[in-house]
């Protein structure tokens, strides 16, 4: 992947976050991410980068997602 298409990636990653927090009322816990350093606007920081803070914010984002999907009740009805 080259970087200007990884660092597409990374903004539209940024967007899914920013909308399931919309949605669901809850905070990603995006710590590792921000240690990084790295955000969809650092054009200067090199590829490596870019691909540690996609996969650190794919991490947060699914681990909450996880965690949202147990959560929800599911009704019980007989066959």
């Amino acid at each position: 992947m080259k970087k200007q298409e990884l660092i597409h990636l990374h903004g539209l990653l940024a967007e899914v976050g920013n909308y399931f927090e919309e949605e669901n009322g809850t905070e990603v816990d995006l710590s590792e991410y921000d240690s990084l350093g790295v955000r969809p606007t650092s054009i200067h920081k090199s590829k490596t980068d870019h691909k540690a803070a996609v996969f650190a914010m794919a991490t947060a984002i699914t681990s909450e997602m996880n965690e949202a999907e147990a959560d929800e009740k599911v009704a019980a009805k007989a066959d």
